[in-house]
């Protein structure tokens, strides 16, 4: 197919249990702007067991249309199926752009569509960019350990990538009350893999980094991993969860599932603390789309302050026990 075949900027929106996922949000705010760029029209592409939330989302940040496939076999994700429904759209509509959220699941569908597409992928996005001469893709991501950015382009179509949640801002609502909604029906020929039940994690109130409104986190200034039960704490009180520096992580305090930067999550809750830590590039690069950040620390020349809106210059281990007892009051 001639590139010219090519038309639209696909955002994929994920959904758990009927509920989409914030980063298809992000991504639809992205492609807007990118397909204004172009003069290229906006798609939601929703696979689910129920479309309904998903369909509201695609209207409520400006999808021009939305591609849906709904059926008993797309209730949980597996691959096989999901990566066969989205790649019998491709080749249908034929998009010039496809962005899905660098999730667990996105990834692994990102993945199967784009070998049977025989396209380019590129992972884990921060930044994109586009030429509005010639459609084409550079896609920004961190390399070698987060010491660097580089820019990818692909000369194959559709042009794939991947983009970290929490990478790009919730954009404001522009809602599309005409969107058009195009229903396909299609059966998988392959499902090797069947979804019984899920087990929720029991930990951090069983909030991920990238749903949280409220992050606390810490770094080498903690001193140690059982110091971090003050922060834990403390994010309870706010209804949040914990995070951490890639500097923790490295010293074995949290696992890799905590870690915020640029080689660990990208977030954008509504209050960020930045708990000891200094406030590397690579760390900051992965929240400094967060609403308000506040930060502590006893250096008064910690970069973290740069990027701070509200600097503790103290001990954190004075201010955070302070932090917990004002709220625990009320």
């Amino acid at each position: 197919m001639e590139k010219n075949d090519h038309r639209g900027i696909w955002v994929f929106l994920e959904e758990f249990e009927g509920k989409p996922k914030q980063v298809g949000a992000e991504l639809l705010g992205q492609a807007r702007r990118l397909a204004d760029e172009i003069g290229q029209e906006v798609a939601a592409v929703i696979i689910a067991h129920d479309a309904d939330e998903a369909l509201e989302m695609a209207r409520r940040y400006g999808a021009d249309r939305a591609y849906v496939i709904e059926g008993e076999c797309y209730r949980h994700f597996t691959a096989d199926p999901y990566a066969e429904a989205f790649s019998y759209l491709c080749e249908k509509y034929q998009p010039e752009i496809i962005l899905v959220g660098a999730t667990a699941n996105g990834r692994e569908l990102a993945s199967h569509v784009a070998v049977k597409l025989e396209a380019g992928l590129t992972a884990d996005c921060t930044a994109l960019y586009i030429d509005p001469e010639t459609a084409v893709m550079q896609w920004e991501r961190p390399a070698f350990g987060g010491n660097l950015y580089a820019r990818i382009s692909a000369n194959t179509h559709p042009q794939m990538g991947t983009v970290r949640p929490g990478a790009m801002p919730l954009p404001e609502p522009t809602p599309h009350q005409n969107m058009k909604v195009v229903r396909e029906d299609f059966v998988p020929q392959q499902v090797r893999v069947q979804v019984k039940d899920f087990i929720k994690d029991a930990t951090d109130n069983g909030i991920s980094l990238q749903d949280a409104e409220v992050i606390v986190s810490g770094g080498r200034g903690m001193k140690g991993p059982e110091n971090f039960a003050m922060l834990e704490e403390l994010a309870a009180l706010l209804g949040g969860t914990v995070g951490c520096s890639r500097s923790v992580v490295e010293e074995g305090w949290l696992p890799a599932s905590k870690q915020v930067g640029q080689t660990g999550s990208s977030v954008s809750p509504r209050i960020y603390f930045a708990c000891g830590i200094s406030g590397a590039v690579q760390h900051v690069a992965g929240m400094d789309h967060s609403d308000a950040i506040v930060a502590i620390n006893q250096d008064p020349h910690a970069p973290i302050f740069d990027v701070a809106d509200y600097c503790i210059v103290g001990d954190v281990f004075e201010v955070v026990p302070a932090l917990i007892e004002e709220l625990s009051k009320k």
